[in-house]
């Protein structure tokens, strides 16, 4: 009767265990930008012809994404916010974190520019200036990578914006800057999406390419100890593709020929600390 039942578990454990490390079926958390932009809509493509695997991808703010990648609901992260990134980093949630590709983010505004910032050198100089007049600002309200980098701002600013000219959204970059749109407001977006809605969104740039607008993408793998149905391989398979020369090719090269300019640099191979 024992060596029954230690075959039956021994059955279910070998029935149970490939099943997972073996599923064709990869779980992507990333940021809204990264399908908002039209990226993912040619590299996922790419890597499911390439690997014949499947990729379910879970668009939502960075701070969402990692949140569910840190429960086991997902396989590997496509996000852009370092510094939160590096604790998931160093609470063994996320591991082999490694950088993609950036682009920037600006601010937009309406063309009459109440708030007086167009040319403005200095992003936060542009925050207080529209504080000060109480002009429209649409934020993300979502704990995205987009919304701390802004959140980062009012702080440098000594500001902590409330009232009715500001306004939460609580919605991905891609509703924010039509919300930004209808209300004849500004904003803070990363170019790449900014440039994929230009058709449907009117705000010109107004402040652009200050250093602290930086915005760096990282590929991170799920630590499997997350849940029992992290999968690792295929995790791990996405997290290569990205930063694979043939991927970081397709990078530098996507937004060419629709907008006349790429709207990602790649930067496979580089750390932190070439981003000082």
């Amino acid at each position: 009767m024992l060596l029954r039942l230690l075959l039956v578990a021994l059955c279910s454990v070998w029935l149970t265990a490939p099943a997972r490390a073996q599923s064709t079926n990869v779980i992507l958390s990333t940021t809204t930008s990264t399908q908002d932009s039209g990226l993912l809509d040619v590299l996922v493509p790419m890597f499911e012809k390439k690997t014949g695997l499947s990729v379910k991808t879970v668009s939502v703010g960075t701070g969402q994404a990692l949140a569910l990648a840190a429960r086991g609901e997902a396989d590997v992260a496509l996000v852009h916010a370092p510094s939160l990134e590096r604790k998931y980093v160093e609470d063994g949630k996320m591991q082999h974190r490694r950088l993609v590709m950036y682009n920037d983010f600006i601010i937009i505004g309406p063309e009459d520019d109440p708030a007086r910032i167009k040319g403005m050198p200095r992003a936060v100089d542009a925050l207080k200036r529209i504080a000060e007049t109480q002009s429209r600002f649409v934020s993300r309200g979502d704990k995205s990578g987009t919304h701390l980098l802004e959140l980062g701002l009012w702080k440098q600013a000594g500001i902590e914006p409330k009232g009715t000219w500001y306004i939460e959204s609580g919605q991905g970059m891609g509703q924010t800057l039509g919300i930004a749109n209808d209300r004849r407001a500004y904003t803070i977006a990363d170019r790449g999406t900014w440039l994929a809605f230009q058709k449907r969104v009117s705000l010109p740039i107004l402040v652009e390419k200050d250093k602290p607008l930086l915005n760096i993408y990282s590929v991170m793998e799920v630590n499997p100890a997350n849940g029992p149905r992290v999968n690792v391989a295929g995790g791990k398979a996405f997290a290569d593709f990205m930063v694979a020369p043939e991927t970081q090719a397709v990078i530098r090269a996507f937004g060419l020929d629709k907008f006349g300019q790429a709207l990602f640099v790649p930067i496979a191979g580089k750390t932190d600390a070439d981003f000082p």
